[in-house]
Parts: C-alpha cells; sequence; structure tokens
C-alpha cells in the first residue's frame, strides 16, 4: 500500500512551540491550566500517571496505532526530538501493553520527555520506580503486535482530549492535557495569575487572615435565607 495512503503515513512535525512557551507551562498546575481554557481542554479522561512522580511537558510526537500494536512507537522513538512527549492514541485498549521498561529505557537514553499512551502499559513495577514520565490509562502483563497499519504525527484523540502534533503537554499528579500553541500565551499569563492568587490565598489561610465573606455573598444571589439572618420564631404564649 502507497505510504501515502490513510493509516500508512509517518509525517514530521509542522510547527513546534518555542522554548519559552515549554519553560513556563512547565511552572504551572495542570488544574491553573485547565481552569484558564475553561476546562474545554479536555483532560485525558481515564489516563494516570504510573512513574514515581516527576513532571513532564513538551511537544507532542503523536502516534494512532492499531489496538495492540505498537510498531509505529518503535518508529516514533527513533524519530523523535529530545524533549518531545510521545501520545500514542491506541483506542484504549486493555489487551496488550504498548510499552513497557525497555521501550521506556530506550526513550529516556533518547531524551524523550516522556509517554502518554491511551492504552496498556506492562512492567509496571519497573516503571512506578522510575522518573520517566508514563502516563497510561491501564496495566496487562500481554505483550503487543508489531504489524500495524499506524500513523505517525497525525491529530489524535486520547480520552477525549484532541492533541495535534506540536501541541504541548502537560502532565502531574492530578492528570495531563495538551495546550495548543495558539493560545499557549493566553493561558501562561491567565494560569500564573491565578497561582499567585492561590499562593496569597495559603498565605492568608496559614496566618488566619483569610477572607470567607464571598461564602455568604454567594449564598444570598443563589436566594439562601441564612440562619442567622432568618427572624426569630415568636415564643408561643
Amino acid at each position: 500500500m502507497p505510504a501515502s495512503s490513510i493509516g500508512f503515513r509517518i509525517l514530521c512535525v509542522a510547527s513546534r512551540p518555542a522554548a519559552d512557551l515549554v519553560e513556563a507551562l512547565a511552572t504551572l498546575p495542570t488544574p491553573n491550566i485547565s481552569d484558564n481554557m475553561h476546562r474545554q481542554c479536555g483532560a485525558a479522561a481515564g489516563l494516570r500517571p504510573y512513574h514515581r512522580g516527576a513532571k513532564l511537558v513538551g511537544p507532542a510526537f503523536t502516534v494512532k496505532t492499531r489496538p495492540g500494536d505498537n510498531l509505529l512507537v518503535h518508529k516514533a522513538i527513533d524519530m523523535a526530538s529530545p524533549g518531545d512527549v510521545i501520545v500514542v492514541d491506541a483506542g484504549g485498549e486493555l489487551a496488550q501493553a504498548i510499552i513497557g521498561e525497555i521501550m521506556s529505557a530506550h526513550a529516556a537514553k533518547r531524551g524523550i520527555a516522556g509517554f502518554v499512551i491511551d492504552g496498556a502499559i506492562r512492567d509496571a513495577e519497573a516503571i512506578a520506580n522510575s522518573n520517566f514520565p508514563v502516563y497510561a490509562r491501564g496495566v496487562t502483563h500481554r505483550g503487543p503486535y508489531k504489524d500495524g497499519p499506524g500513523e505517525i504525527n497525525v491529530a489524535v484523540s486520547i480520552g477525549g482530549m484532541v492533541v495535534n502534533p506540536g501541541d504541548i503537554i502537560v502532565g502531574d499528579a492530578d492528570g495531563v492535557l495538551a495546550v495548543p500553541q495558539a493560545v499557549a500565551r493566553e493561558v501562561i499569563a491567565a494560569a500564573g495569575a491565578q497561582n499567585r492568587k492561590e499562593e496569597a490565598t495559603l498565605a492568608a489561610i496559614a496566618a488566619g487572615t483569610v477572607d470567607r465573606s464571598w461564602v455568604d455573598e454567594t449564598l444570598r444571589k443563589k436566594g439562601y435565607l441564612l440562619p442567622e439572618e432568618a427572624a426569630p420564631r415568636k415564643a408561643k404564649k
């Protein structure tokens, strides 16, 4: 079948994000990024970190593969640039693992930033003891096929989150998300402002000076009658 046919394409990343965008997003927690994308960015539902806890950030290098097959993932490891995040749409299938300890070690050696896999992994204990970031949907001992078909650097869907090659992937203990390059500076500015506001709130909590008046104000606007504001009952004669 011709290499240009759908399902048999190997492409390059057309546009990579500026380094300062990646560096800025690395300093921000995923909840603040998500909030300032108005919770519309998708959240790779069902995926979780399996590694020891290192943060994940870098440009998306995408793979779309037949569920249970990792031939194109091997090619992605060979093609991706240092700092890239290999993002694999394996259809959410958990019957076969897409990567394990050996592929993770090889990717780490090549300078890959990490994996995001809508599918299963294996060698979970080895990955759990490593700082190399791996996000996945589940674990199985069963190995993969290496037959294809599959595509590299096309748009993929990861747990309901659309990821395009070159999107900036950010992952931490709360999950993983993708920030399109076109909105990255706007998101960084807004998420940074929220982060500073939350740090001030935490300082006020620690000092015992936090202002909680907004809770009652919001309840009043919603039509609640607060107990302390209700008219006292008349005592029976």
